[in-house]
């Protein structure tokens, strides 16, 4: 059979395939590390963490190092298998008679069979997918040895980046520094922590309202116009007082006949202070100075705005300089928190499914909030619509004030106006279509 010789080689052939895998493993234990986890391990004190965090943050001397290290551990084994032990097991393979004729490319094909085998499941599958169930602390162990080949490697690592840079430069390619995390990656990994059960489903739902609060228009969020509760310097105190009793408010905007003149906003406060002081009434002279904000202002702006002037309630204006509505601090809350409603606030909820799967909606729930009910990336007139509210979505689908009982198709959803406020729509019933109708979209119905 073999001489102890072969089995040496063969032992050495096992040794660098075993080091090929530790070179591989370590690659990817450093580059799927996590760097947050890292750098916390760092901040306690860990000496690897902070090596691995090092080697993770600027990979590319240690990657080439890396590489050196699998080329020549390649190189080497099949210097060794090629040049002893393919030889000795030709002439093994001599010994039988049938197999005479192949020794020598029988030989090399089962000594290349046997050693890309080997390299595939020892040198590469095994080591990597120990390195992917638990990166941070192999990236921690092997970070110290990772180090040191890259310090002795470098001026080798130089010389290849120049040559590479030139290649490159040749081709005019350039290097392209890596991209920052995206938003979108971010909820990703968000999402996937609460999949996992590490955040907790109310935090992933507060941190996704944060992001839509970024790139919502405040006058998606504020109170408009027709809803808003006033008060009118021309008008009598009682009526004004009996504004203030009718409805839960602490602050109220302050006009001259109309709201389009405000002089500012007043606080219950202040006036349950000048009333019990003895003082008549002046609402001009406990006014305070309003915050105009234009109705596109991003709802995260406006929010910074609130926190820098100390002013808690704005008013949205339109392009023309007239009052849209009305937004507070508490609005902006809402949108990140949830519905917080005050005590004698006995609020209709603005989603309620039905048992039939069906959604009772109503006319004011923000757009985006109706796209997420329905996973719906964008609405198939949303481009060419002006419209914030699922109101707006429908006037914009029918082209008109519509009437109770009309209704739409669009894309898999069938959208019924069923209760209207005057010329507002007050509630609209959703039910979600079968997907096999997702392509036939019927023209717009009305009851006449």
């Amino acid at each position: 059979m073999f001489s102890s010789s072969v089995e040496l080689e063969l032992f050495f052939i096992f040794v660098l395939v075993v080091l090929n895998g530790v070179f591989s493993g370590s690659e990817i234990a450093i580059v799927s590390a996590r760097k947050v986890r890292l750098e916390q391990l760092a901040k306690r004190g860990n000496r690897k963490a902070k090596l691995a965090l090092k080697l993770a943050t600027a990979p590319n001397n240690f990657l080439s190092a890396v590489q050196i290290g699998i080329t020549l551990i390649g190189i080497l084994t099949g210097a060794v298998g090629g040049a002893t032990v393919a030889l000795r097991l030709a002439e093994f393979l001599e010994d039988i008679p049938f197999l005479a004729p192949y020794a020598g490319p029988l030989s090399i094909s089962l000594l290349v069979g046997f050693i890309t085998y080997l390299s595939l499941v020892v040198g590469e599958l095994v080591p990597k997918r120990i390195a992917l169930s638990h990166p941070e602390h192999i990236a921690c162990g092997v970070a110290p040895a990772m180090n040191l080949v890259a310090n002795v490697t470098a001026p080798l690592v130089y010389l290849l980046g120049v040559s590479t840079d030139g290649v490159l430069r040749l081709f005019g390619i350039t290097s392209r520094e890596a991209s920052p995390i995206t938003e979108e990656e971010i909820r990703v990994m968000i999402e996937q922590g609460a999949q996992a059960g590490m955040i907790d489903e109310a935090e992933q739902e507060m941190v996704e309202r944060v992001f839509r609060l970024g790139d919502r228009p405040v006058k998606t969020l504020m109170t408009p116009r027709t809803a808003i509760a006033w008060l009118d310097v021309e008008s009598d105190w009682q009526e004004n007082q009996q504004e203030i009793l009718d409805t839960p408010y602490s602050r109220f905007p302050v006009g001259r006949d109309s709201l389009d003149e405000c002089l500012g906003f007043v606080r219950v406060k202040d006036i349950l202070n000048s009333q019990w002081s003895g003082h008549k009434i002046n609402l001009e002279e406990i006014v305070q100075p309003p915050l105009f904000v234009a109705e596109n202002t991003r709802s995260l702006h406006v929010l910074e705005m609130f926190r820098a002037s100390g002013i808690h309630l704005a008013l949205i204006t339109d392009e023309y300089g007239g009052i849209e509505g009305l937004v507070t601090l508490n609005d902006l809350i809402e949108a990140i928190v949830g519905s917080i409603p005050n005590d004698d606030e006995i609020q209709e909820p603005q989603i309620i499914q039905r048992e039939d799967g069906s959604y009772l909606l109503d006319g004011l729930l923000p757009i985006d909030e109706f796209k997420e009910i329905f996973d719906i990336e964008i609405l198939s007139n949303e481009e060419e619509g002006h419209y914030h509210t699922l109101g707006g979505f429908v006037i914009e689908s029918l082209g008109k004030i519509p009437q109770s009982g009309d209704y739409f198709v669009s894309d898999t959803l069938r959208v019924e106006v069923v209760d209207m406020d005057g010329i507002r729509i007050d509630k609209v019933l959703v039910n979600q279509l079968p997907e096999d109708s997702s392509g036939t979209e019927e023209e717009p119905e009305t009851d006449n």
